[in-house]
């Protein structure tokens, strides 16, 4: 029955949408990374400035969220885990399609997005910050409306001064009508215009947004981290790798050379500090005896 139905829905599909699917499953086939943007609330003219900035380097596709669920569902036998793109697909979705690493993918779309002012109703994608500082505004209404914004200001100089490091808008939460247009008064542009790149697929893993925009630095800073905090683990454990022999050999060596010393045991590694220790408390004694 469900096959009929469906058998009978594809009867019905225009053939252009056909078409649609068969490019998108062959693209989907030939490049081993394949990602999500959300090309919501991207300006046409931006969007044709950055694949003109962007072109030779990865091809993108933007049609309908149905089309490219049904082109996913058709690879799905040849792409181990790709259907796991579909819940990714939100907004406007566009596939990208490229050879490239997927965080060199994020990195490009990262580096080719502008600044861009705040508008009512926006997400914000981050804590949006007003920093301490003087303005040129002259005083008058704007200090009763920077304080509708939650921003604390005061006179200085014969102008306005913010007083303090104000977040206005906390990351995730919706710009209020009044905060854009002070934001906008004072120059602050905390939106980004780009691609939003959402998910990356490559070999069945799939690649959220959070991974694909850590840090190099940081990241690498916490591999080291991560590095030495193993390798001091493995010293105290005891654990004997090829990076931590010598290390524990020669803390070995030092621990019974301790040992020796302290039980008075002989032995020709350490009988030299054994007579050195026996003469030094023989003065010892010597001194506390009084003896000439």
């Amino acid at each position: 029955m469900e096959q009929a139905a469906e058998t009978k829905y594809k009867a019905h599909v225009a053939e252009y949408k056909k078409e649609i699917v068969k490019e998108l499953v062959k693209l989907i086939n030939e490049h081993p990374i394949i990602g999500v943007v959300n090309m919501e609330n991207l300006p046409a003219p931006q969007l044709q400035t950055m694949r003109a900035q962007l072109r030779g380097k990865f091809f993108m596709t933007m049609t309908k969220r149905r089309l490219i669920k049904l082109a996913i569902e058709e690879t799905k036998s040849k792409k181990k885990g790709i259907e796991q793109l579909e819940a990714h697909l939100g907004g406007m979705p566009a596939l990208i399609f490229t050879k490239e690493n997927p965080f060199k993918l994020s990195r490009t779309l990262q580096r080719s997005k502008s600044p861009a002012p705040a508008k009512a109703g926006q997400t914000a994608p981050r804590d949006i910050m007003v920093n301490k500082g003087a303005t040129s505004f002259a005083p008058g209404p704007i200090i009763g409306e920077l304080a509708m914004a939650g921003i604390k200001s005061g006179v200085e100089g014969g102008k306005v001064a913010i007083k303090e490091d104000t977040v206005v808008v906390k990351s995730g939460e919706k710009i209020k009508p009044k905060v854009a247009e002070i934001l906008l008064r004072l120059g602050v542009q905390p939106m980004e215009v780009g691609l939003d790149l959402v998910a990356v697929y490559e070999n069945g893993i799939i690649y959220p947004r959070e991974i694909l925009s850590v840090d190099e630095k940081e990241y690498l800073s916490r591999l080291n981290n991560a590095a030495r905090w193993a390798f001091n683990l493995a010293v105290e454990a005891g654990y004997p790798t090829k990076q931590t022999i010598q290390v524990l050999l020669g803390k070995a060596h030092n621990d019974a050379k301790n040992l020796g010393v302290a039980q008075n045991i002989f032995d020709s590694g350490i009988v030299e500090t054994l007579l050195g220790k026996a003469e030094m408390q023989m003065k010892s004694v010597k001194s506390a005896a009084n003896f000439e």
